[in-house]
């Protein structure tokens, strides 16, 4: 990744150091889901948990532009 991704919410865009924070956020976030039960044992709290790491990730990929 070169710099931190350029990120806009609603029209605004973020500076450099809410961009990291975004990043870093979701990262934390990935870590904190990553193993099986973190969201419930039961099926829909799985299920929500691998749609999250799904999209997670993608988001991650696009934020370092390896999309």
């Amino acid at each position: 990744m070169i710099g931190e991704p350029h990120i806009i919410i609603n029209g605004t865009p973020l500076t450099t150091a809410q961009a990291m924070t975004v990043r870093v956020a979701l990262t934390c976030y990935l870590m904190e889901i990553a193993d099986d039960g973190a969201l419930g044992s039961d099926r829909n709290g799985e299920a929500i948990r691998q749609g999250y790491l799904k999209a997670g990730r993608e988001i991650g990929l696009l934020m370092a532009g390896k999309t």
